[in-house]
């Protein structure tokens, strides 16, 4: 059984899209995207400095279509998709590619809707001096007790021995000095602030607004949430989760656990890959895994789908 999965903010690289854009279609629906989200992702993905994708106005938007438009090239026909792939999720923000690759939502209503995630978690980042640091090694609930001691909110509990750490600033200094019992590392990431948490309050409220609007879809493949690892049925709950998820934590180690017990056998990860293929390689030993990375991965990718995808 083939799950598909999509990378959160951090994957993207300059110059990433660059080979992308000779493949036939994505041009032309990246155009197209550019000009629903008002941001131009053909310039961003291939001129755009680190500063300038590091931005989360930017970078949100730009990894949504990454993602979309290397899915799109993996399948002679797109309406494949659904009927090849047993699972689907998404890491943070990568969680409204996996909805529109889904079903749930048109593309062109996703990109609109990650331009208005970005934007309001932009606009919370600068309310209060706040970051994110990633924790690896420990036993997660000895670490998890140590940063809730601390103030601070286990954001992205990633399974395969790695959490993320947020809160403000004066938080992660006192994290600093004093690690989690077996923690190896302690690193600071570059983001703009305190993503999955409290922190992020307005930005729900921005975001509830823009997906009252919407009329999403049933997924037409099984969606794994982030907020709890299950399954879910229907697109209006779907949308209510993705809008939710914004100021509460990633629990991508249960994601896994539900690959693990729907029978996942390959796990393919969709443009910027890399991130969620190597916690699986950890985490999910015997599956077999695979990164789109550039147009180069594409003729591996085809033969793992051929091998583990449903008929």
């Amino acid at each position: 059984m083939l799950v598909l999965v999509a990378p959160g903010q951090g994957a993207q690289t300059p110059g990433f899209l660059t080979p992308w854009l000779d493949l036939p279609g994505v041009r032309g629906a990246l155009e197209a995207w550019s000009d629903a989200a008002k941001v131009d992702l053909i310039r961003y993905g291939t001129e755009g400095d680190a500063d300038e994708i590091r931005d989360t106005a930017v970078a949100q938007p730009l990894l949504v279509a990454a993602g979309l438009a290397s899915a799109y090239t993996l399948f002679d026909d797109p309406a494949e998709l659904p009927r090849r792939v047993g699972a689907i999720a998404g890491h943070s923000v990568g969680e409204l590619t996996a909805a529109a690759l889904a079903g749930v939502l048109p593309d062109e209503d996703t990109v609109r809707l990650v331009r208005t995630r970005g934007l309001a978690m932009a606009e919370a980042a600068a309310v209060t001096r706040t970051g994110m640091s990633a924790l690896l090694g420990g036993d997660p609930e000895v670490t998890i007790a140590h940063l809730e001691k601390l103030g601070l909110t286990p954001a992205n509990v990633n399974g395969a021995g790695q959490i993320v750490a947020a809160g403000t600033l004066e938080e992660l200094a006192a994290l600093d000095a004093d690690k989690p019992e077996g923690v190896r590392r302690v690193v600071a990431l570059k983001v703009a602030g305190a993503f999955h948490t409290r922190h992020m309050a307005p930005a729900v409220d921005a975001l509830a607004q823009a997906a009252a609007e919407l009329s999403p879809a049933d997924p037409a493949i099984p969606y794994v949430s982030n907020k709890d690892g299950r399954t879910v049925a229907t697109g209006a709950e779907v949308v209510a989760r993705l809008v939710g998820q914004v100021a509460n934590p990633v629990r991508w180690d249960l994601c896994m656990e539900t690959f693990r017990e729907l029978g996942v056998t390959a796990l393919l990860e969709v443009c910027p890959g890399g991130t969620l293929t190597g916690l699986a390689k950890r985490a999910l030993p015997g599956v077999k895994t695979l990164a789109l990375k550039t147009p180069d991965d594409l003729e591996a990718a085809r033969e793992l789908i051929a091998e583990h995808a449903s008929a």
